[in-house]
Protein backbone atom coordinates (compact mmCIF):
# COMPACT_ATOMS: atom_id res chain seq x y z
CA UNK A 1 0.00 0.00 0.00
CA UNK A 2 2.81 2.53 0.96
CA UNK A 3 4.36 1.51 -2.63
CA UNK A 4 1.13 2.18 -4.00
CA UNK A 5 0.70 5.89 -2.66
CA UNK A 6 4.33 6.32 -3.62
CA UNK A 7 4.08 5.00 -7.58
CA UNK A 8 0.20 7.32 -7.48
CA UNK A 9 1.91 11.11 -5.71
CA UNK A 10 4.70 10.46 -8.22
CA UNK A 11 2.34 10.23 -10.93
CA UNK A 12 0.28 13.01 -9.78
CA UNK A 13 3.99 14.98 -10.12
CA UNK A 14 3.67 14.14 -13.71
CA UNK A 15 0.72 14.92 -14.31
CA UNK A 16 1.12 18.42 -12.64
CA UNK A 17 3.50 18.70 -14.46
CA UNK A 18 2.09 18.24 -17.94
CA UNK A 19 -0.54 20.02 -17.37
CA UNK A 20 0.97 23.42 -16.59
CA UNK A 21 3.90 22.70 -19.50
CA UNK A 22 2.11 21.63 -21.81
CA UNK A 23 -1.01 23.59 -21.85
CA UNK A 24 -0.27 25.03 -25.66
CA UNK A 25 -0.39 21.41 -26.64
CA UNK A 26 -4.16 20.80 -24.58
CA UNK A 27 -5.73 20.57 -28.30
CA UNK A 28 -3.76 18.04 -29.52
CA UNK A 29 -3.67 15.78 -26.50
CA UNK A 30 -7.18 15.98 -26.07
CA UNK A 31 -6.96 14.65 -29.94
CA UNK A 32 -4.75 11.89 -29.50
CA UNK A 33 -6.93 10.39 -26.43
CA UNK A 34 -9.88 10.29 -29.32
CA UNK A 35 -7.19 8.74 -31.36
CA UNK A 36 -6.87 5.87 -28.63
CA UNK A 37 -10.86 5.28 -28.20
CA UNK A 38 -11.07 1.49 -28.60
CA UNK A 39 -14.61 2.64 -30.17
CA UNK A 40 -12.35 3.98 -33.15
CA UNK A 41 -11.88 0.86 -33.90
CA UNK A 42 -15.42 -0.82 -34.80
CA UNK A 43 -16.10 3.08 -37.12
CA UNK A 44 -13.26 3.45 -38.92
CA UNK A 45 -9.91 1.58 -38.48
CA UNK A 46 -12.03 -1.99 -39.08
CA UNK A 47 -14.23 -0.63 -42.55
CA UNK A 48 -10.89 0.37 -44.05
CA UNK A 49 -8.85 -2.91 -43.11
CA UNK A 50 -11.90 -5.38 -44.03
CA UNK A 51 -12.84 -4.10 -47.66
CA UNK A 52 -8.78 -3.87 -48.66
CA UNK A 53 -7.73 -7.12 -46.25
CA UNK A 54 -10.88 -9.47 -44.77
CA UNK A 55 -8.17 -11.35 -43.24
CA UNK A 56 -6.74 -8.25 -41.20
CA UNK A 57 -10.01 -7.03 -40.49
CA UNK A 58 -11.44 -10.05 -38.64
CA UNK A 59 -8.33 -10.60 -36.64
CA UNK A 60 -8.49 -6.70 -35.51
CA UNK A 61 -11.97 -7.04 -34.29
CA UNK A 62 -11.13 -10.45 -32.46
CA UNK A 63 -8.26 -8.57 -30.88
CA UNK A 64 -10.18 -5.47 -29.94
CA UNK A 65 -13.13 -7.68 -28.27
CA UNK A 66 -10.53 -10.04 -26.78
CA UNK A 67 -8.35 -7.03 -25.36
CA UNK A 68 -10.73 -5.54 -23.80
CA UNK A 69 -12.31 -8.26 -22.13
CA UNK A 70 -9.14 -9.07 -20.52
CA UNK A 71 -8.71 -5.08 -19.78
CA UNK A 72 -11.83 -5.42 -18.16
CA UNK A 73 -10.88 -8.35 -16.00
CA UNK A 74 -7.69 -6.92 -15.33
CA UNK A 75 -9.10 -3.82 -13.91
CA UNK A 76 -11.52 -5.29 -11.72
CA UNK A 77 -8.52 -7.66 -10.25
CA UNK A 78 -5.94 -4.82 -9.83
CA UNK A 79 -8.65 -1.85 -8.20
CA UNK A 80 -6.64 1.13 -10.12
CA UNK A 81 -7.22 4.37 -8.94
CA UNK A 82 -8.00 6.86 -11.13
CA UNK A 83 -5.96 10.51 -10.22
CA UNK A 84 -8.94 12.75 -10.12
CA UNK A 85 -10.96 11.02 -7.23
CA UNK A 86 -7.55 9.37 -5.86
CA UNK A 87 -6.08 13.01 -4.66
CA UNK A 88 -9.63 13.86 -3.05
CA UNK A 89 -9.64 10.76 -1.11
CA UNK A 90 -5.87 10.08 -0.39
CA UNK A 91 -4.67 10.35 3.46
CA UNK A 92 -0.83 11.02 2.35
CA UNK A 93 -1.39 14.64 1.89
CA UNK A 94 -0.68 16.86 5.08
CA UNK A 95 -3.30 19.21 6.15
CA UNK A 96 -5.72 17.44 3.24
CA UNK A 97 -3.65 20.11 1.00
CA UNK A 98 -4.55 17.36 -2.22
CA UNK A 99 -3.14 18.91 -5.56
CA UNK A 100 -5.55 20.22 -7.79
CA UNK A 101 -5.75 18.34 -11.33
CA UNK A 102 -7.54 19.87 -13.60
CA UNK A 103 -10.20 17.98 -14.93
CA UNK A 104 -11.79 18.25 -18.55
CA UNK A 105 -14.89 16.74 -20.49
CA UNK A 106 -13.19 13.30 -21.21
CA UNK A 107 -11.46 13.09 -18.12
CA UNK A 108 -14.14 11.44 -15.53
CA UNK A 109 -14.50 7.87 -17.00
CA UNK A 110 -16.10 5.40 -14.37
CA UNK A 111 -14.05 2.41 -14.66
CA UNK A 112 -11.06 1.58 -12.44
CA UNK A 113 -8.01 2.59 -14.22
CA UNK A 114 -5.44 -0.05 -14.65
CA UNK A 115 -4.66 -1.04 -16.95
CA UNK A 116 -5.77 2.10 -19.35
CA UNK A 117 -8.07 0.64 -21.53
CA UNK A 118 -7.87 3.50 -24.18
CA UNK A 119 -3.77 2.39 -24.33
CA UNK A 120 -4.01 -1.50 -24.82
CA UNK A 121 -7.09 -0.81 -27.01
CA UNK A 122 -4.64 1.16 -29.25
CA UNK A 123 -1.43 -0.69 -28.89
CA UNK A 124 -3.16 -3.96 -30.28
CA UNK A 125 -5.29 -2.58 -33.09
CA UNK A 126 -1.90 -0.50 -34.21
CA UNK A 127 0.06 -3.22 -33.73
CA UNK A 128 -1.94 -5.74 -35.99
CA UNK A 129 -2.00 -3.00 -38.37
CA UNK A 130 2.02 -2.28 -38.90
CA UNK A 131 2.57 -6.27 -38.93
CA UNK A 132 -0.24 -6.75 -41.43
CA UNK A 133 2.05 -3.97 -43.45
CA UNK A 134 4.97 -5.33 -43.28
CA UNK A 135 3.65 -8.54 -44.21
CA UNK A 136 3.52 -7.44 -47.64
CA UNK A 137 6.76 -6.40 -47.72
CA UNK A 138 8.67 -8.96 -46.03
CA UNK A 139 8.16 -11.24 -49.42
CA UNK A 140 10.50 -8.97 -51.37
CA UNK A 141 13.49 -10.98 -52.43
CA UNK A 142 16.04 -9.14 -53.99
CA UNK A 143 18.63 -6.96 -52.31
CA UNK A 144 17.13 -3.24 -52.96
CA UNK A 145 13.57 -4.47 -51.90
CA UNK A 146 15.49 -5.96 -48.35
CA UNK A 147 16.65 -2.45 -47.87
CA UNK A 148 13.43 -1.17 -48.57
CA UNK A 149 11.71 -3.44 -46.31
CA UNK A 150 14.42 -2.27 -43.49
CA UNK A 151 13.86 1.48 -44.03
CA UNK A 152 9.89 0.71 -43.94
CA UNK A 153 10.30 -1.87 -41.04
CA UNK A 154 11.90 1.22 -38.72
CA UNK A 155 9.30 3.80 -40.33
CA UNK A 156 6.08 1.90 -38.95
CA UNK A 157 7.50 1.27 -35.79
CA UNK A 158 8.25 4.70 -35.31
CA UNK A 159 4.76 5.89 -36.04
CA UNK A 160 3.49 2.76 -33.75
CA UNK A 161 5.41 4.22 -30.98
CA UNK A 162 5.15 7.71 -31.60
CA UNK A 163 1.07 6.93 -31.49
CA UNK A 164 1.51 4.75 -28.30
CA UNK A 165 3.68 7.60 -26.64
CA UNK A 166 1.34 10.37 -27.34
CA UNK A 167 -1.82 8.39 -26.62
CA UNK A 168 -0.77 7.52 -23.10
CA UNK A 169 0.95 11.36 -22.69
CA UNK A 170 -2.58 12.67 -23.55
CA UNK A 171 -4.53 10.25 -21.01
CA UNK A 172 -2.23 11.29 -18.39
CA UNK A 173 -2.52 14.60 -19.07
CA UNK A 174 -6.20 14.36 -18.45
CA UNK A 175 -5.61 13.31 -15.21
CA UNK A 176 -7.55 10.19 -16.11
CA UNK A 177 -5.17 7.34 -15.44
CA UNK A 178 -1.58 7.75 -13.60
CA UNK A 179 1.64 6.85 -16.14
CA UNK A 180 2.32 3.10 -14.73
CA UNK A 181 -1.31 2.28 -15.70
CA UNK A 182 -1.30 3.49 -19.47
CA UNK A 183 2.36 1.62 -19.53
CA UNK A 184 0.55 -1.81 -18.52
CA UNK A 185 -1.70 -1.11 -20.92
CA UNK A 186 0.32 -0.91 -23.93
CA UNK A 187 2.30 -4.20 -23.25
CA UNK A 188 -0.73 -5.78 -22.58
CA UNK A 189 -1.97 -4.65 -25.99
CA UNK A 190 0.60 -5.94 -27.59
CA UNK A 191 1.06 -9.17 -25.67
CA UNK A 192 -2.82 -10.04 -26.51
CA UNK A 193 -2.18 -8.67 -31.23
CA UNK A 194 0.88 -10.99 -30.98
CA UNK A 195 -1.23 -13.83 -29.43
CA UNK A 196 -3.74 -13.89 -32.29
CA UNK A 197 -0.90 -13.59 -34.42
CA UNK A 198 -0.56 -17.31 -33.94
CA UNK A 199 -4.64 -17.53 -34.22
CA UNK A 200 -5.35 -18.75 -37.98
CA UNK A 201 -8.50 -20.43 -36.47
CA UNK A 202 -10.39 -17.68 -36.19
CA UNK A 203 -10.54 -16.62 -40.03
CA UNK A 204 -12.87 -19.70 -40.21
CA UNK A 205 -14.62 -19.60 -37.34
CA UNK A 206 -18.61 -20.48 -37.73
CA UNK A 207 -21.42 -18.71 -36.55
CA UNK A 208 -21.91 -21.30 -34.14
CA UNK A 209 -18.46 -20.42 -32.92
CA UNK A 210 -18.57 -16.91 -32.51
CA UNK A 211 -22.15 -17.17 -30.46
CA UNK A 212 -20.44 -19.99 -28.25
CA UNK A 213 -16.96 -16.86 -27.90
CA UNK A 214 -19.52 -14.89 -26.88
CA UNK A 215 -21.63 -16.38 -24.41
CA UNK A 216 -18.32 -17.64 -22.47
CA UNK A 217 -16.95 -13.83 -22.49
CA UNK A 218 -20.14 -12.57 -21.14
CA UNK A 219 -20.76 -15.80 -18.74
CA UNK A 220 -16.92 -15.83 -17.14
CA UNK A 221 -17.62 -11.60 -16.90
CA UNK A 222 -20.82 -12.27 -15.29
CA UNK A 223 -19.88 -14.82 -13.29
CA UNK A 224 -16.73 -13.35 -11.93
CA UNK A 225 -18.33 -9.89 -10.77
CA UNK A 226 -21.39 -11.98 -8.78
CA UNK A 227 -18.85 -14.35 -7.38
CA UNK A 228 -17.46 -11.50 -6.23
CA UNK A 229 -20.36 -9.80 -5.34
CA UNK A 230 -21.11 -12.76 -2.86
CA UNK A 231 -17.96 -12.09 -0.82
CA UNK A 232 -18.94 -8.43 -0.34
CA UNK A 233 -16.56 -7.16 -2.69
CA UNK A 234 -18.18 -4.82 -5.13
CA UNK A 235 -16.79 -4.73 -8.63
CA UNK A 236 -18.22 -1.43 -9.22
CA UNK A 237 -16.91 0.23 -6.28
CA UNK A 238 -15.42 3.13 -9.07
CA UNK A 239 -18.47 4.17 -10.49
CA UNK A 240 -19.88 6.13 -6.97
CA UNK A 241 -16.24 7.72 -6.86
CA UNK A 242 -16.25 9.40 -10.43
CA UNK A 243 -19.90 10.70 -9.67
CA UNK A 244 -18.33 12.10 -6.41
CA UNK A 245 -15.56 13.37 -8.13
CA UNK A 246 -16.13 14.55 -11.07
CA UNK A 247 -16.17 18.36 -11.82
CA UNK A 248 -19.26 18.48 -14.10
CA UNK A 249 -22.13 15.42 -13.86
CA UNK A 250 -22.35 16.72 -16.94
CA UNK A 251 -19.41 14.74 -17.96
CA UNK A 252 -20.52 11.26 -16.21
CA UNK A 253 -21.11 8.87 -19.34
CA UNK A 254 -22.78 5.70 -18.93
CA UNK A 255 -20.63 4.57 -22.34
CA UNK A 256 -17.74 4.15 -19.90
CA UNK A 257 -18.92 1.99 -17.08
CA UNK A 258 -17.40 -1.42 -17.18
CA UNK A 259 -20.51 -3.63 -18.28
CA UNK A 260 -21.26 -0.74 -21.23
CA UNK A 261 -17.83 -1.87 -22.44
CA UNK A 262 -18.29 -5.61 -22.59
CA UNK A 263 -21.73 -5.39 -23.67
CA UNK A 264 -20.27 -3.04 -26.70
CA UNK A 265 -17.86 -5.89 -27.52
CA UNK A 266 -19.68 -8.81 -27.80
CA UNK A 267 -22.22 -6.59 -30.19
CA UNK A 268 -19.19 -5.76 -32.08
CA UNK A 269 -18.25 -9.28 -32.05
CA UNK A 270 -21.61 -11.25 -33.28
CA UNK A 271 -21.99 -8.72 -35.62
CA UNK A 272 -18.82 -9.67 -37.24
CA UNK A 273 -19.84 -13.61 -37.08
CA UNK A 274 -23.37 -13.07 -38.56
CA UNK A 275 -21.74 -10.58 -40.94
CA UNK A 276 -19.14 -13.57 -42.25
CA UNK A 277 -21.68 -16.42 -41.96
CA UNK A 278 -24.10 -14.54 -44.39
CA UNK A 279 -25.11 -15.13 -48.02
CA UNK A 280 -25.14 -11.46 -48.40
CA UNK A 281 -21.13 -11.52 -47.65
CA UNK A 282 -20.58 -15.24 -49.62
CA UNK A 283 -22.38 -13.63 -52.81
CA UNK A 284 -20.53 -10.04 -53.00
CA UNK A 285 -17.21 -10.48 -50.98
CA UNK A 286 -16.39 -13.78 -52.46
CA UNK A 287 -17.84 -13.39 -56.17
CA UNK A 288 -15.64 -11.91 -59.28
CA UNK A 289 -16.11 -8.20 -58.28
CA UNK A 290 -13.87 -8.67 -54.82
CA UNK A 291 -10.83 -8.66 -56.89
CA UNK A 292 -12.01 -5.18 -58.53
CA UNK A 293 -10.19 -2.55 -56.63
CA UNK A 294 -13.30 -0.06 -57.63
CA UNK A 295 -15.39 -2.55 -55.62
CA UNK A 296 -13.10 -2.53 -52.96
CA UNK A 297 -12.77 1.40 -52.93
CA UNK A 298 -16.47 1.95 -53.25
CA UNK A 299 -17.13 -0.45 -50.60
CA UNK A 300 -14.78 1.73 -47.61
CA UNK A 301 -16.44 4.80 -49.03
CA UNK A 302 -19.41 3.69 -48.28
CA UNK A 303 -19.10 1.62 -44.95
CA UNK A 304 -17.10 4.89 -43.41
CA UNK A 305 -19.83 7.11 -44.91
CA UNK A 306 -22.85 4.90 -43.08
CA UNK A 307 -20.80 4.33 -39.84
CA UNK A 308 -20.68 7.71 -39.29
CA UNK A 309 -24.79 7.95 -39.38
CA UNK A 310 -24.88 5.85 -36.59
CA UNK A 311 -23.22 8.61 -34.73
CA UNK A 312 -26.33 10.23 -35.10
CA UNK A 313 -28.36 7.06 -33.23
CA UNK A 314 -28.58 8.66 -29.65
CA UNK A 315 -29.52 5.50 -27.51
CA UNK A 316 -31.48 6.34 -24.22
CA UNK A 317 -29.85 6.14 -21.06
CA UNK A 318 -32.72 6.62 -18.47
CA UNK A 319 -33.23 2.91 -18.07
CA UNK A 320 -29.68 1.03 -17.87
CA UNK A 321 -30.73 -2.99 -19.07
CA UNK A 322 -32.24 -1.21 -21.81
CA UNK A 323 -29.09 0.96 -22.69
CA UNK A 324 -27.28 -2.13 -22.76
CA UNK A 325 -29.60 -4.01 -25.20
CA UNK A 326 -29.71 -1.18 -27.34
CA UNK A 327 -25.93 -0.57 -27.28
CA UNK A 328 -25.58 -4.56 -27.97
CA UNK A 329 -27.67 -4.13 -31.01
CA UNK A 330 -26.22 -1.11 -32.40
CA UNK A 331 -22.65 -2.78 -32.46
CA UNK A 332 -23.46 -5.66 -33.31
CA UNK A 333 -25.27 -3.66 -36.59
CA UNK A 334 -21.84 -2.08 -37.48
CA UNK A 335 -19.77 -4.89 -38.52
CA UNK A 336 -22.88 -6.50 -39.81
CA UNK A 337 -23.13 -3.23 -41.91
CA UNK A 338 -19.28 -3.21 -43.29
CA UNK A 339 -19.46 -7.07 -43.81
CA UNK A 340 -22.32 -7.67 -45.51
CA UNK A 341 -24.56 -5.06 -46.25
CA UNK A 342 -22.88 -2.43 -47.84
CA UNK A 343 -20.67 -4.86 -49.88
CA UNK A 344 -23.90 -6.92 -51.13
CA UNK A 345 -25.58 -3.10 -51.95
CA UNK A 346 -22.34 -2.11 -54.01
CA UNK A 347 -21.92 -5.44 -55.41
CA UNK A 348 -25.98 -5.81 -56.65
CA UNK A 349 -25.24 -1.74 -58.26
CA UNK A 350 -21.88 -2.60 -60.13
CA UNK A 351 -23.97 -6.02 -61.19
CA UNK A 352 -26.92 -3.33 -62.65
CA UNK A 353 -24.50 -1.05 -63.81
CA UNK A 354 -22.86 -4.19 -66.42
CA UNK A 355 -26.01 -5.14 -67.59
CA UNK A 356 -26.62 -1.69 -68.73
CA UNK A 357 -23.90 -1.28 -70.42
CA UNK A 358 -24.25 -5.16 -71.84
Amino acid sequence: SIKMDLLHSNGVLIIQHLQRDYRAYQDFLNFMSHVGDPRNIFSIYFPLWFQLNQVVGTKMIWVAVIGDWFNLIFKWILFGHRPYWWVQETMIYPNQSSPCLEQFPITCETGPGSPSGHAMGSSCVWYVMVTAALSYTVRWKDKSAATLHRLTWSFLWSIFWIIQISVCISRVFIATHFPHQVILGVFAGILVAEAFEHTPAIQTASLRMYIKTNLFLFIFALGFYLSLKLLDIDLLWSVPKAKKWCANPDWINIDTTPFAGLVRNLGALFGLGLGINSEMFITSCKGKNSCKMSFRILCVAASLATLQLYNFVKIPTHTEYLFYILSFCKSAAMPLTVVALVPYCVHSLMRTTEKKLN
